[in-house]
């Protein structure tokens, strides 16, 4: 059976919209996180991205704190800390900081990649050695943290010592899909741009998910865009913001977040087009009933667990009018 009435999330990469300064975009971060938690969204994650003028999730954990200092039931998380660039320790102390502060309501979510150029990556490294390496060892050593004080070695985490804040895999491969499948742990795949290994790495977690304390069978999230309106046309028109940010993608340009247009045929060439359509190829788009219609199809095929939306909108009213036409049709509305 087709199961569409599913928990919905929200990922935020805190992008600056043009026109906007950069404490009007945490502003704006913050006043979605409100408006998805009245809607009844289960979880609001900000990601982290370094030496990105456009985007201003570099301290992910102090805009963490922040979305949960002006919320009050939404679990707030991380999509996701990149461990490369950081101690497991610190992450441990800050993480455990906050789930004390705001008990039951802190998820942490973890990437192997750096989230930005190798440059900014070197700069931030808190090692010379490759960290992507040790993605499996600091994965285990921050469940060792958070879990209870007798399993603990001579260093801890205070605050962090039982805790036990959730901790999801994130990926955009199949390698990340077999590492959360061998710790048991939930996996989160970054459809949102990098569909390609969807498919095969949603399989392989699911064949190789190995049972654990933290998790008794798989629980698979995935990541994608959603553009909602009142009309497919409507929709349409403003994913046109969402294709000029994947076109500054490809481009490596540093554009801010732009409103939209009625064409792209003057902005982008055929190959340009064609490499940031693949990569947002993993997109509900459209009115209600073609949203209802295309995460029934996704849902026939794939039965994840819960999606996380992305929402490239340029307008903030109409941004979250697409998260909430989202949640009416899980809702069955």
């Amino acid at each position: 059976m087709t199961n569409i009435h599913i928990p919905v999330s929200v990922l935020n990469l805190a992008p600056m919209r043009e026109g906007q300064t950069t404490k009007e975009a945490i502003d704006s971060m913050v006043d979605l996180a409100q408006a998805v938690e009245k809607m009844g969204y289960t979880r609001y994650w900000i990601a982290e991205h370094h030496n990105t003028s456009t985007l201003v999730s570099s301290a992910t954990s102090i805009l963490i704190k922040h979305t949960l200092e002006h919320t009050s039931k939404i679990k707030v998380g991380s999509g996701g800390v990149m461990l490369p660039n950081h101690s497991p320790l610190v992450v441990a102390e800050q993480f455990g900081t906050m789930a004390t502060i705001y008990p039951g309501r802190v998820d942490l979510g973890l990437g192997r990649a750096p989230g930005t150029d190798m440059e900014t990556a070197s700069a931030l490294r808190r090692s010379q050695v490759d960290s992507v390496y040790t993605f499996p060892d600091d994965i285990q050593s921050l469940l060792t943290y958070f879990g209870p004080e007798e399993e603990q070695g001579s260093v801890k985490a205070y605050p962090g010592v039982g805790t036990n804040i959730p901790i999801y895999v994130l990926g955009s491969s199949t390698d990340s899909a077999h590492l959360a499948a061998r710790l048991g742990l939930p996996y989160v795949f970054a459809s949102h741009f990098a569909p390609r290994y969807m498919e095969e790495a949603i399989s392989i977690y699911r064949m190789e998910f190995k049972p654990s304390q933290y998790l008794d069978k798989p629980y698979m999230m995935v990541c994608l865009n959603v553009i909602a309106a009142e009309t497919d046309e409507e929709a349409k028109n403003l994913s046109t913001t969402m294709k000029q940010f994947f076109l500054n993608v490809v481009r490596g340009s540093r554009i801010k977040l732009q409103p939209p247009v009625d064409t792209m045929d003057h902005l982008w060439t055929p190959m340009e087009a064609e490499m940031a359509e693949s990569m947002s190829r993993m997109s509900f788009m459209g009115s209600k009933e073609s949203i209802r219609q295309q995460l029934t199809n996704f849902q026939s095929y794939f039965n994840v667990n819960e999606i996380m939306a992305v929402s490239y909108i340029y307008d903030a009213d109409k941004q979250k009018r697409s998260y909430e036409i989202l949640k009416e049709v899980v809702e069955g509305r």
